[in-house]
């Protein structure tokens, strides 16, 4: 790899801002003072800018407990997003995969790897996603055999993919359903005479949200949970 494109990789700068650092010396290989952008670097080489040892990161992983009150967006001006709670060089690479709504806390997950994030957010992978949700109604039994058969949301052409809900008290569901359409748990409850007030995502696919994380809180996912998606 030329070295120029390393300390890109590694810094977020541009190749110009990195040729720059180069012709000031304050970049060295080795130990040694390098001077071209050009250089080949070995996986071997010790690469140090400005006397610190860089190093390439990736692909990243990462589970958070979402907070109410943040948005999963990139940047915006009303709201903070998810990304100032990370502590993560490069942060600029990351997304999420899919989105929770302002609101709405739980489960999200994070990554720098597309096409692992991908596998999850397609329709056709049909991902399961499971969400507490507290209403504002009571739930009839009937709702479970609706929501079963899949039910028609205001605007849409066709009715949602068959979903599993549960009813743990009159006022309180999990509901997991294998799509992510806009809103599509407020609107699920919404076309059948319901209002979600609170909404929490618990799982996606086999992982569940961990119990030791704090609201803001979040963590690198093992391997054989990364493993789980693929």
């Amino acid at each position: 790899m030329r070295l120029d494109k390393f300390i890109c990789d590694c810094t977020g700068l541009t190749r110009s801002q990195v040729g720059k650092l180069i012709r000031q010396q304050l970049v060295t290989i080795n130990g040694e003072v390098c001077r071209q952008s050009a250089q080949h670097i070995s996986d071997d080489d010790v690469i140090e800018l400005d006397g610190e040892r860089l190093a390439l990161t990736g692909p990243r992983y990462l589970m958070l407990h979402k907070p109410a009150g943040y948005i999963c967006s990139t940047d915006d001006p009303d709201h903070n997003t998810v990304f100032v709670l990370l502590d993560e060089p490069n942060i600029e690479k990351l997304h999420t995969v899919g989105r929770l709504d302002l609101d709405t806390t739980g489960l999200l997950l994070i990554t720098d790897d597309g096409q692992w994030s991908h596998k999850i957010t397609s329709p056709k992978h049909e991902c399961a996603k499971t969400y507490r949700a507290w209403l504002a109604d009571p739930v009839d039994n009937s709702a479970i055999a609706m929501f079963a058969e899949g039910v028609m949301l205001r605007g849409e052409k066709h009715p949602t993919k068959p979903a599993q809900l549960e009813i743990v008290t009159p006022h309180e569901c999990l509901l997991t359903i294998h799509e992510g359409r806009y809103h599509q748990v407020k609107r699920m409850f919404a076309a059948i005479g319901n209002k979600v007030e609170k909404l929490h995502r618990e799982r996606i696919g086999a992982l569940i949200l961990d119990d030791s994380l704090a609201e803001g809180d979040y963590r690198e996912l093992t391997a054989d949970e990364v493993a789980s998606f693929l």
